[in-house]
């Protein structure tokens, strides 16, 4: 079975600039605007933004 177009797999990139990513899919018709969530960045050390990057 094909996958939607629908939902589109989609890179978060860490806005802390330690070059972690993490993949993960969207609901494009729910979620339209850049995805941002708040994960964990091993280098880091902590939690920070997630921004999808195009």
């Amino acid at each position: 079975m094909a996958r939607s177009p629908a939902r589109p797999v989609v890179r978060l990139k860490s806005t802390a600039g330690t070059g972690v990513t993490y993949v993960t899919r969207k609901n494009r018709l729910n979620d339209p605007d850049r995805l941002v969530l708040r994960k964990y960045d091993p280098v880091a050390g902590e939690h920070v933004p997630f921004r999808e990057e195009r």
